[in-house]
């Protein structure tokens, strides 16, 4: 793949365009400021004085309700939830979706697994920084950037892409670079990148890590430090050189034991299960029962979040982090 820079983009396509950020959570909150920061007229919509509402507003923003943030935006840049994209979609956006406006997204999601159904006369983008909204924000004002994501689902104008990465430019992430994809490649790579490796994947193993090791009568406080702190330490090397790079700092017992445990632990059966979850996600079964479960009022979800509060390796963490005085 392509990565596209700088030079392969122009802020002169939003000269004298409104983007309408519809929401302001972490994400929308740095993609707005770098916006901002770049020169482009922003407005923000959301639901009238809420928490955002007001947060925006203490920001300088000119903060609307969403409906009229759409009617006045040129392009609509949508960053709410995945789950409540569809209905607000269906309430408060697609009847003030004038055509020859551009819907954006920075992600997938909606589009692909048809909760949200774009009108026809309109361009359909999306911008998607590969990194929190922290780091998104982060980044710029040291003046570079993240990683990005830039896809076309509708190019009705013939000008989508160009808008897409001038807007990209805006955010900072051509400084780093950005890839094309589709929507579609974009929605299931990031989900089973979250499902089975970075979220899932992860807390599981290092929760299974922390349960053998204190079942077994290892002091918890060690447990942790072992199979859950040093994380980061490792993943650190490994963004900074990759695995090769790691391995060469870890010492060689460790490095041994990457070789003759690691696929013991993480065999071929694991690969097995991991193409069944990409199964599901590209048949659609993950995104239906996720959109059921909210509609069920995420039951299980607040469960599951109590039961993870409550295990004895998040409490360990917690006072783990508070001896030595690190941010919880």
């Amino acid at each position: 793949m392509k990565l596209l820079y700088d030079k392969d983009a122009s802020l002169d396509v939003l000269q004298g365009k409104t983007i309408a950020i519809i929401g302001y959570g972490s994400q929308a909150e740095a993609q707005s400021a770098c916006l901002r920061d770049s020169g482009v007229n922003v407005i923000i919509g959301l639901r009238e004085d809420g928490a955002s509402w007001n947060k925006a507003l203490a920001a300088g923003y000119k903060v609307m309700p969403i409906a009229e943030a759409v009617k006045q935006g040129d392009i609509v840049h949508i960053l709410i939830p995945d789950e409540v994209q569809g209905d607000v979609f269906t309430a408060e956006i697609g009847p003030h979706l004038a055509a020859g406006k551009t819907l954006s997204f920075s992600h997938g999601f909606a589009i692909v697994f048809d909760q949200v159904k774009a009108p026809e006369g309109v361009d359909v983008i999306m911008v998607a920084p590969k990194s929190p909204g922290t780091e998104v924000r982060r980044t710029f004002e040291e003046g570079f950037g993240v990683p990005g994501l830039v896809a076309v689902e509708q190019d009705l104008s013939g000008k989508a892409l160009q808008v897409a990465l001038a807007m990209a430019k805006a955010e900072g992430l051509t400084r780093a670079g950005v890839f094309e994809t589709s929507f579609a490649d974009e929605a299931k790579e990031d989900l089973f990148g979250e499902q089975a490796v970075l979220c899932g994947g992860l807390v599981y193993l290092m929760k299974a890590g922390f349960e053998v090791l204190t079942e077994a009568g290892y002091a918890p406080e060690i447990a942790y430090f072992e199979t859950v702190h040093e994380i980061k330490l490792i993943v650190d090397l490994i963004y900074k050189g990759g695995v090769d790079l790691m391995s060469q700092v870890v010492s060689n017992t460790a490095e041994w034991g990457m070789y003759e445990t690691g696929p013991r632990v993480i065999g071929p059966e694991v690969k097995e299960r991991m193409k069944k979850v990409l199964e599901e996600i590209d048949n659609g079964t993950f995104a239906k029962n996720w959109i059921q479960e909210v509609k069920n009022g995420s039951k299980v979800l607040k469960q599951k979040r109590e039961e993870l509060k409550a295990h004895e390796v998040e409490k360990t963490g917690q006072a783990i982090r508070k001896l030595f005085q690190t941010k919880k």
